[in-house]
């Protein structure tokens, strides 16, 4: 049935994801509801709060604030507060309200501008979509805000990295390992937009030798950068090897791929890079499947990929097909408790809202 969830919660909607991108650039972040949305990202969707600091806030809208589109009351709240935190910019992120009253992201930020002497983002995202859209949305709307109109010269030994964020990675760890693997390739600066890149990083995105995509949330970003600054880009997991070598070791699983039906389930990138790695190691053996609940390009996709919807979906797949392996985030097993494999836990905290930090 469309829609009907008996297992698992609801996954990461599209304004965590925006949030998430703009968790650590030290901004102003106004989530447009009534509170509900913004408790869900920090208590459900952003693993950051617990341990780091970021100045994220709901715009505390009643219900007469959202039937009249009272946007002043939400431009006086966002001055007083500017006035007393030292940010970078703010951000204004949707939710389902703004969405149903049809609010006017581009006039509120002209109205905000006037009072406020910090860039406006606006993002509109609207809670009926996952995560990666408003990653997407969010990485579009920085890139185009926070970088200068004019490029500076190349730096050679930088290079910009789109999409690891907590929600596309399957470990913390990956961040460090994304950077170590592209800084030995001789790329010195590695900055990771939306994990611990700065402002100051952001503002020099235009000057970096080339951007790496690590999730499919990062590729409109990535497009937009060559197409305006002439930034070329690669869609890659740095590390994927790694990562897999890290995964098997941690879960004392003995490598054999040869001959094997595998399925692998996360952002579209890493299992993708992850199928490579498998194939190359099964000497081209082994039929691997990618299959995603999170955005699927289709030139990214082999003939037998699948884009799922449903917890049906799920089900169907592993029910006709004869998988040997899976490769998904084990809170997927309790749909399929027959399935008699090997399942090798690869988490997905956009699924799970299960992160640990010593990963």
């Amino acid at each position: 049935m469309k829609g009907l969830r008996k297992y698992l919660t609801p996954f990461a909607p599209d304004q965590s994801g925006a949030e998430s991108v703009l968790y650590q650039l030290g901004g102003i972040l106004v989530i447009l509801d009534a509170g509900g949305c913004t408790g869900n990202i920090c208590g459900f969707d952003e693993p950051r709060w617990s341990h780091t600091r970021s100045a994220v806030f709901s715009a505390g809208l009643r219900d007469m604030d959202a039937i009249m589109g009272r946007d002043e009351l939400l431009v006086k709240k966002l001055e007083k507060v500017a006035a007393k935190i030292d940010a970078g910019f703010i951000a204004i992120i949707g939710t389902p309200v703004p969405s149903v009253i049809g609010t006017d992201y581009h006039a509120l930020a002209r109205m905000t501008s006037r009072k406020v002497k910090l860039p406006i983002l606006t993002i509109d995202t609207d809670g009926m979509h996952t995560y990666e859209v408003g990653e997407q949305k969010a990485y579009l709307e920085l890139m185009r805000q926070m970088v200068p109109p004019v490029k500076e010269s190349i730096w050679e030994d930088f290079v910009g990295v789109f999409g690891a964020t907590p929600l596309d990675l399957p470990v913390p760890s990956d961040q460090e390992l994304i950077k170590r693997t592209l800084r030995s390739r001789g790329c010195e600066q590695v900055l990771l937009y939306g994990a611990d890149a700065t402002l100051k990083d952001v503002a020099i995105a235009s000057s970096v030798k080339e951007n790496i995509v690590v999730a499919p949330s990062g590729l409109k970003a990535a497009q937009y950068m060559e197409k305006t600054y002439q930034v070329p880009f690669r869609v890659e997991y740095p590390g994927a090897g790694e990562l897999l070598d890290k995964l098997l070791k941690e879960q004392n699983i003995t490598e054999d791929w040869q001959g094997k039906k595998v399925l692998i389930l996360h952002q579209q990138v890493l299992a993708n890079e992850l199928r490579k790695e498998i194939k190359e190691r099964s000497g081209h053996t082994a039929k691997v499947t990618v299959c995603s609940y999170f955005m699927m390009h289709k030139e990214w996709m082999e003939e037998t990929d699948r884009k799922l919807r449903e917890e049906d979906d799920w089900v169907e797949l592993l029910t006709k097909e004869n998988y040997n392996i899976i490769l998904a985030d084990t809170t997927l097993s309790v749909m399929t408790p027959d399935f008699d494999g090997q399942w090798i836990n690869l988490p997905s905290f956009a699924i799970s809202g299960k992160y640990d930090p010593s990963m």
